[in-house]
């Protein structure tokens, strides 16, 4: 980006920011500024977690990776893992033959990176498998979304609200990317400059050229790429199960802390109950699957409830979360959490 372009997109961050309450500044992806909380600077972040799915067939966790170089023993044979490569040599072994234990046996001690960066020295088998059962206590964690990769550098501008600051920082890395989002605070705004070119996990160079547009192609890898697909969960069937709170509203601003102790219990007979200090109120919910996409309408009368009315698309879900957006006149989020 020239300078002037620079100094034209860093001044009208600041007019935007000096003109604007907090709350205005959390209308996000209409004027390309994002905060901590915002839902593409979460998607970001786990876009820029180290990748750690490669290895499965190894360590068996989604949530972290051995670090080269290590070697492992398949079927008694010794295998040096030295690049990513060498796992397919692990996966042939396996596949040589149907008679064998095809068990893999890891060489310690080894170096594991977790999925936010961490490097932890294990030692024996028996630390290892501790820490795969403390992984497995966590089976919804929101973990990498693959199959998206940001060609860096890439250039962010930012606007500290304490002491009204304006700097920008030039990104080289997912580490770095990672890093930085992790430490961003409640008074810190920041816009990324576009355009941004990624690949998608088909190899494929896109090009970026605004929040949504980025956000859409965060969708797309989750909906898409294998490595984000590990578990098939049916959509209706999780959402009846149990009961629901939201931890994070968006309509124009964030009214999250409107729905506070409210719990939410989806039926199978499309009736949803909410329910704030021993009051109820019944509406009505339904879900169906439009271009591919599965949508969740609610339809509430209360002045407060009936602000959730909206015919929802799914983002992503678990057990445990949900997550809705509607681009319809910009863009809203609703998020279920489990209860």
């Amino acid at each position: 980006m020239s300078t002037f372009k620079f100094l034209l997109s860093l001044g009208a961050l600041l007019l935007l920011l000096s003109c604007q309450n907090e709350s205005d500044v959390q209308d996000d992806n209409r004027q390309g500024t994002i905060v901590n909380t915002s839902p593409l600077t979460t998607y970001l972040q786990r876009v820029a977690m180290v990748s750690t799915v490669q290895d499965n067939i190894i360590d068996g966790s989604t949530y972290c990776t051995i670090k080269f170089p290590y070697t492992v023993t398949v079927n008694s044979q010794k295998i040096a893992i030295n690049s990513a490569s060498d796992y397919q040599k692990v996966a042939d072994n396996i596949n040589a033959s149907n008679t064998d234990n095809d068990v893999v046996t890891i060489d310690f001690p080894v170096t594991m990176i977790y999925y936010n960066y961490y490097q932890t020295v294990i030692a024996t088998e028996s630390d290892f498998n501790s820490l795969i059962d403390y992984w497995n206590k966590f089976p919804d964690l929101l973990a990498k979304i693959n199959g998206l990769n940001i060609n860096y550098p890439i250039r962010i501008n930012i606007y500290n609200s304490l002491n009204q600051s304006a700097s920008s920082e030039t990104i080289a890395s997912d580490h770095a990317f990672y890093d930085f989002i992790k430490n961003l605070n409640g008074s810190t705004y920041i816009s990324l400059q576009y355009p941004i070119s990624v690949v998608d996990y088909n190899n494929k160079t896109n090009v970026i050229s605004n929040n949504l547009e980025f956000e859409n192609a965060i969708k797309y890898a989750i909906d898409y790429c294998p490595e984000n697909n590990i578990a098939t969960l049916d959509f209706a069937a999780t959402i009846t199960q149990g009961s629901w709170g939201i931890p994070y509203f968006f309509d124009v601003t964030e009214k999250t802390s409107l729905y506070n102790s409210y719990l939410f219990v989806f039926k199978s007979d499309k009736s949803v109950v909410a329910t704030k200090a021993g009051v109820s109120e019944i509406g009505q919910w339904d879900s169906s699957v439009q271009n591919g996409t599965t949508e969740l309408k609610l339809n509430f009368s209360s002045d407060l409830l009936s602000k959730l009315n909206k015919n929802w698309k799914l983002f992503e879900f678990n057990n445990s979360q949900v997550r809705l957006r509607d681009v319809s006149n910009g863009t809203n989020y609703l998020y279920f959490e489990k209860k």
